[in-house]
């Protein structure tokens, strides 16, 4: 009998490559659904929509706070983010782990929803490399990437609230241990109620037919 899936939520600094590390775990590995985001920022090269997120106008995004169809939403510096609701619902019935890549204030709204949900934050071996990553896309200006290591200072205080901590220096690495992990949570009893009440009932059963 398949087990519901797992709600995991990933977060970390701008840069840090979440991305990247969530990509690696689902080519290797089976059973996983990511829920794409809608956002309102521009898409960047090498991005497309409906896969790496929904792109779409602030007045859609309004649309759709006003219709509650998303968990949560955050503004990150000055374009909004969302996870909408129906297919993280679906993918958990289904039994897949469905993984959120969302920013800490809505990793907290994630966990008010949904209790058994893990909090994973992935962080860099430093503040240096932090900021090598960023100015490394070349894609930002000095003030952009300023905003964003101003915001990983903010995001820094709120590590503390996350269930795990995982470092990216080598994303194979990264990824290997994250699945690792879920896999594991697969196994805590509180998961495998319906099988070990399948089990405890089977041998009340066989006992009271000698």
């Amino acid at each position: 009998m398949a087990l519901k899936g797992s709600l995991v939520v990933i977060s970390g600094f701008s840069g840090v490559g979440k991305g990247t590390v969530i990509r690696h775990m689902m080519e290797t590995h089976e059973g996983y659904a990511y829920s794409v985001s809608a956002t309102t920022r521009q898409m960047r090269e090498g991005e497309q929509d409906g896969v790496d997120y929904f792109f779409i106008s602030e007045e859609e995004f309004t649309r759709m706070i006003r219709d509650h169809e998303l968990i949560e939403y955050t503004n990150y510096c000055d374009n909004f983010y969302g996870t909408p609701k129906k297919f993280v619902r679906r993918m958990l019935e289904q039994g897949k782990d469905v993984i959120l890549e969302i920013e800490t204030q809505g990793a907290n709204l994630i966990r008010r929803q949904f209790p058994d949900a893990l909090l994973m934050f992935i962080m860099p071996p430093s503040g240096e490399e932090l900021l090598n990553r960023l100015n490394g896309r070349g894609s930002e200006t000095k003030r952009v990437i300023r905003q964003r290591m101003q915001r990983a200072a903010r995001e820094a205080e709120c590590i503390d609230d996350y269930d795990y901590v995982f470092i990216n220096d080598k994303v194979e690495e990264c990824a290997d241990q994250i699945h690792s992990l879920i896999i594991s949570q697969k196994a805590r009893t509180d998961r495998n109620f319906e099988q070990i009440s399948k089990v405890r009932r089977e041998i009340s059963e066989y006992l009271k037919g000698e």
